[in-house]
C-alpha cells in the first residue's frame, strides 16, 4: 500500500486552490479533486457565442478583493503575468433622473463630483468614507480576517481609529439609522448600492459592513478587472501547482469519504452541506444538525450578453465604469430586496453589472462587440429566466440598450448549481449572509475550520470571512492545518520561483 499524502484538498475554487498552493509551498505532498470538468469554482471564465464569440465570465468578474488579499500579496499575481487594470470608476449608480451617483478611485473627485449635486451629498460621502480609505490596513485585515483574531494592524492608534469607524458606520448603514441618508439621496444611493453585493435585506448589518469594506477598496484599491477574464486568476495558481508537482484531478466528484485516497489531512473547498453528505454519521449528530441550520440564502440569474457596442447610457460617464449597481433609488433598492428575501421576484430586481472592455480591449469582439456581464438577485430555487427583466431594468438608466443587444443567455438560479455545486439554488454566497452568520460559518465554533472530525477542515465560502475571490477561507484554514497537523508554525514563501517575496 502507498503512503498516505499529506494533504487532500476536495474543490479547485480560488479557497482551495489557495489552501493547496500553502500545503505544497510547505513541502507537503498535495492532491486536489474537483468534481467539475474544470478547475476555478466561481473564478472562471468561458468562450460563448451569443452571436458573436466572446469571452464570458462564469461567476465573478471584478476583483477588488483579489487586489487587496493577503494570501494573493504573499502569491503576487503581478509578478505571474496577471494583469488587472483598474476602472478611473469603480463602480457606479444609475439614477432615474438621467445623472449617476460615481464612485471613482480617487475619493476626492468622488466627493467633488457627489457635491455638484449639493454640498450633503458629498460632505455625507466623505464623513463614512473618508476615515476607513485613511486607515484602510486595518478595514482590510478586520474585513478579510478569521474574525477569531484581532490584526495586528488594529492595534496600533489609526488602526483603533480605523476600527472604531468601521463600527459606527456599520451601524449607521445597517440598521434604521440607515433613515437619515434621505437627507443626501445620491450618496445614499451610492452607498446603498455597493451593499447589495451581499444580497440581504436593506438596511442590514451585514450589507453595510460589505458596502464599507467594498467602498474602503475601491479607494484605496481599486475594483480590478483582470486581461482576459477572472481564469487568469485560476490559471495563476493551476501553473503555481504544476510547478510543485500538485496534481489537480478534475470529473472527481466526491459522494462518500469511501472514495477519498489516504491523507493526513483533507480540506474542503466545498458547501457544508456537501460536507455532510461525503461523511454522513461519521460526524456528531450535533454538528450535522448545526450544519442543516445554515441555509443557502438569496439566489442570484446570470444574465449574459453579447453587445454590437457600448451601453448607452444616460449619463455618458458611465461608459468608463468598470461596475453598476442597477437598483435606482435608496426605497426602490430596499422594496427589492424585501421582496427577494420574501421569495417574490421584483419587477425591478437589484442587478450587477460589469462592463469588462472598459479596461481590457482584449474581450472585444468583430465589429467592436463586446459582453456585459450582469447578475440580478432572485429568490433561492428560482426557476425563472430573468432576461427581459434585466433588459428592460437596464433600458430605464440607458435608452435603447435593447438596440446594441446581439444575443443573451441566462443561467436561473436553480440551474447555477450546475456550474458550481456550492451555489445551492443559486446562492454564491454559499449560505445565509448575516452578522451572526459571518462569526458562525457554518457554525459557531471557536476554530470554524476544523470539523469535529480530527483531520478534516472546510475552507469554504462558507467559513470566515465569507464570499469573494480573496483566497483568505483557505490561508485561513491551511494555517490551522500546517500547525495542527504538521508542527509547522509559518506561512511558507508563495513568491514564484526564484523571486523574494516582498510580503513577510
Amino acid at each position: 500500500m502507498s503512503a498516505p499524502l499529506d494533504v487532500v484538498v476536495v474543490g479547485a475554487g480560488p479557497n482551495g486552490l489557495a489552501a493547496a498552493v500553502i500545503a505544497a509551498a510547505a513541502g507537503l505532498s498535495v492532491r486536489v479533486l474537483e468534481s467539475d470538468p474544470s478547475p476555478g469554482g466561481g473564478c472562471r471564465t468561458e468562450a460563448l457565442d451569443l452571436g458573436v464569440p466572446l469571452l464570458h465570465d462564469l461567476c465573478s468578474a471584478v476583483h477588488p478583493m483579489a487586489v487587496a488579499s493577503p494570501f494573493f500579496e504573499r502569491f503576487d499575481l503581478a509578478a505571474r503575468g496577471v494583469e488587472l487594470p483598474k476602472p478611473a470608476i469603480a463602480f457606479a449608480q444609475p439614477l432615474v433622473d438621467g445623472r449617476a451617483a460615481v464612485a471613482y478611485q480617487d475619493l476626492n473627485r468622488t466627493v467633488g463630483e457627489l457635491a455638484e449635486d449639493g454640498a450633503r451629498e458629498g460632505r455625507t460621502y466623505r464623513r463614512v468614507m473618508a476615515p476607513l480609505v485613511e486607515n484602510w490596513t486595518a478595514v482590510r485585515d478586520i474585513g478579510l480576517g478569521d474574525l477569531r483574531s484581532v490584526p495586528s494592524s488594529v492595534l496600533h492608534p489609526s488602526g483603533m481609529a480605523g476600527a472604531a469607524a468601521l463600527g459606527s458606520r456599520a451601524l449607521e448603514l445597517g440598521t434604521a439609522l440607515w433613515d437619515q441618508l434621505t437627507r443626501a439621496p445620491r450618496a445614499g444611493a451610492l452607498l446603498t448600492g455597493v451593499s447589495a453585493h451581499a444580497n440581504v435585506v436593506i438596511p442590514a448589518l451585514a450589507g453595510g459592513a460589505t458596502a464599507l469594506l467594498l467602498g474602503t477598496l475601491a479607494h484605496s484599491h481599486g475594483w480590478p478587472i483582470p486581461v482576459g477574464g477572472s481564469q487568469s486568476i485560476t490559471n495563476a495558481l493551476l501553473t503555481d501547482l504544476a510547478y510543485r508537482g500538485v496534481d489537480v484531478v478534475t470529473d472527481c466528484q466526491i459522494t462518500d469519504s469511501a472514495q477519498l485516497p489516504r491523507a493526513r489531512a483533507y480540506l474542503f473547498d466545498t458547501s457544508p452541506w456537501t460536507l455532510s453528505q461525503v461523511y454522513g454519521t461519521d460526524l456528531p449528530a450535533r454538528y450535522r444538525s448545526a450544519l442543516g441550520r445554515f441555509t443557502p440564502g438569496n439566489g442570484v440569474a446570470k444574465v449574459d450578453f453579447a453587445l454590437s457596442g457600448p451601453v448607452p447610457w444616460a449619463d455618458p460617464r458611465l461608459a468608463e465604469a468598470g461596475t453598476l449597481h442597477i437598483g435606482g433609488s435608496r426605497e426602490e433598492m430596499k422594496q427589492a430586496e424585501r421582496d427577494t428575501a420574501a421569495g417574490r421576484h421584483s419587477r425591478t430586481p437589484m442587478t450587477l453589472a460589469s462592463q469588462p472592455t472598459v479596461v481590457d480591449t482584449t474581450r472585444l469582439g468583430p465589429g467592436g462587440a463586446r459582453p456585459l456581464w450582469t447578475y440580478a438577485h432572485v429568490p433561492n430555487g428560482s426557476t425563472r429566466d430573468m432576461t427581459e427583466v434585466v433588459t428592460a431594468h437596464i433600458e430605464r438608466f440607458a435608452p435603447g440598450f435593447r438596440d446594441v443587444v446581439i444575443g443573451s443567455r441566462c443561467i436561473p438560479a436553480a440551474s447555477m448549481a450546475g456550474h458550481n455545486p456550492n451555489y445551492v439554488g443559486g446562492d454564491i454566497a454559499v449560505g445565509t449572509v448575516s452578522m451572526y452568520r459571518m462569526l458562525a460559518r457554518p457554525v459557531l465554533r471557536w476554530n470554524p475550520y476544523r470539523t469535529p472530525l480530527d483531520n478534516v477542515y472546510l475552507c469554504s465560502a462558507s467559513t470566515p470571512p465569507g464570499p469573494g475571490v480573496h483566497g483568505m477561507c483557505g490561508m485561513h484554514a491551511a494555517t490551522r492545518v500546517l500547525r495542527e497537523h504538521f508542527g509547522i508554525q509559518q506561512l511558507p514563501d508563495l513568491a514564484p520561483a526564484g523571486m523574494r517575496s516582498s510580503v513577510r
